[in-house]
This record gives C-alpha cells, structure tokens and sequence, in this order.
C-alpha cells in the first residue's frame, strides 16, 4: 500500500536569498510520496526565478505566482500583517495530497520532519499535528532529529500535548463577543478591539501562543481546505500585534476537529533573531547526519 500524499506549501515574497535551502530541506525529507507547491506572493526580487529552477528539475515542485496583492498587506505602522496567509490559502486550494502542511520560505525542516509529523499523525488517529521549533543554522541543513536518543530518555506519550490539553486552551483564548455575537466581533477595527480595557472581551487571553510551531502544522487535505485561513479583521484568535494567522488558524482548526495534538519535537528550523528554543538545549536534540526513525 503506497504511503499518503503530503502536499507542502510554501509562500514566498522576497525569499531569494533564503529560499534555497527551504527547497532542499523539504526535496530532501525521508517522507517521500509529498509535492511543494511554492507561491511566488508578489515578490520584487528573483524568488520566482529560483523556485521555477528548482520546478525545472524536479516533478514534484509546482510553482505558481499570486495574480493579485492584498491591498491590507501593511498596518497603519507598516507592519506586514499579511505574512502570507492569501498566499497559503491559494496554494492549498491548488493541493492534491491527502495531508497538507507548510514551509516558509526564509526558514528550513529537518530531513525527518514530515515522516516524523505523520507518523504521530497516524499513531494518534489526529487529522491535525503540530511540531516544534529550534533556531535555523545552517551547521543543522540536511541533518536529522535523533528520535532513537530522545525517545530512550522520554516516553513517546511524554512528549505529546493532548486534544484536551489544545482545546481548554483554546477556549480561554476566545472571548466572549466570538463566541456569542459574531456579527459584532467582525464589524469592530482590529486596533478597537485590542484595546486594553476591551480585549479580553473579544479575545480572551491574547498573549498565550498555541503550543508547538504554528507555522508548521500537518492537517488532514479536506480539512484544511474547509478551514482556511482567514483575513485579519474575522480572527478569533489573532496576535496583538496583528498578525497571528498561524495561531487564529491552528485553534479554528483544532475547535472544528477536536482531536489535536502537538508534539515537543524540534523539528523545525526557524530563523530569528531570538534566543534558541530553551526546551532543547540538551545534546538529544542535537541535529544528527544519519537518518531517524
């Protein structure tokens, strides 16, 4: 019996210094029944170019280019609150694959993360997984997580956050105004609603993340697809700042399914300017060059 189809999504907009290793990283996975659906979001350099290189070569890259911008791209403080939520959605709707899950184009994976997602995926019977993050180097690009090491110091069941766990989060971090008169919560500017005497109306606890890499999650095709994300001014659950199309993105899909799970693996490579993720500082989740299960 073949393995599922993932489909990787990765958008893209100004990517052309980073981009290539993102590529890799996925064309690279243990898992390999997946396509990468990258989409160019109106980029003013040549990240088009690059993924179309990469297409090219290889069968299982798609390139596609966004025919339209988002007029909302940018805050009245000019911040990028888009950070490619449209550009998500239009590669999703272009998927084949059983699963979908996601690939920024500025960050990379460990070459066993998808086979590692799934498998969870599959053990647990959840049609939505999340990983974890630690911080891009290029010393860990095409490396492995040791899930033999890790899972000799720690229970498989001791690293997974449960559907319970994700969905009494996700009730404290929905207001009452969503939850009760919708109609109203879509109607009020984004700016009036985080206001500090208010918020909490419309947003319950604002500040709590959902757990594990919100940018990375795994979800099953026709879920995802029905879910979306969603344009800023209907987030339940988006950051403060403005953006948070992961975190409103990954609670809608856990309350629709109601069987989440997220998994305390480092699986991912997101590069930023912070402190390393504090949780996997010891050397078991040090990436690896020979191949995990």
């Amino acid at each position: 019996m073949s393995r599922d189809a993932i489909s990787v999504v990765m958008p893209a907009r100004n990517a052309s210094l980073t981009i290539a290793d993102a590529i890799n990283s996925i064309l690279h996975q243990t898992y390999s029944n997946l396509e990468l659906i990258i989409v160019d979001d109106n980029s003013k350099d040549n990240t088009f170019q690059i993924a179309s290189m990469f297409a090219s070569d290889n069968e299982h890259v798609q390139v596609f280019a966004m025919p339209f911008d988002d007029p909302d791209r940018y805050s009245i403080n000019m911040l990028n609150v888009n950070a490619g939520w449209s550009a998500r959605n239009f590669g999703m709707e272009r998927s084949s694959g059983d699963w979908i899950t996601f690939q920024d184009a500025d960050d990379a994976s460990l070459l066993n993360r998808l086979d590692v997602q799934h498998g969870f995926a599959t053990r647990y019977n959840s049609s939505h997984v999340c990983v974890d993050w630690q911080n891009y180097g290029s010393e860990h690009l095409g490396k492995y997580l040791d899930m033999d090491a890790i899972l000799a110091d720690c229970a498989e069941e001791n690293l997974v956050n449960s559907s319970v766990h994700i969905l009494d989060i996700a009730r404290r971090c929905k207001g009452i105004i969503p939850s009760y008169f919708n109609w109203i919560h879509n109607r009020v500017p984004h700016s009036v609603r985080t206001l500090r005497f208010i918020n909490r109306l419309f947003f319950g606890d604002i500040n709590t993340s959902y757990p594990g890499a919100g940018n990375s999650p795994m979800i099953k095709a026709e879920i995802a697809r029905t879910i979306l994300f969603r344009p800023l001014r209907q987030r339940v659950w988006p950051s403060r700042r403005g953006r948070g199309a992961d975190r409103d993105f990954n609670f809608n899909v856990a309350e629709f399914v109601g069987d989440s799970i997220s998994v305390n693996l480092p699986l991912y490579l997101w590069r930023h300017k912070g402190d390393n993720n504090s949780a996997y500082m010891s050397p078991q989740y040090r990436p690896i060059e020979s191949k995990g299960v």
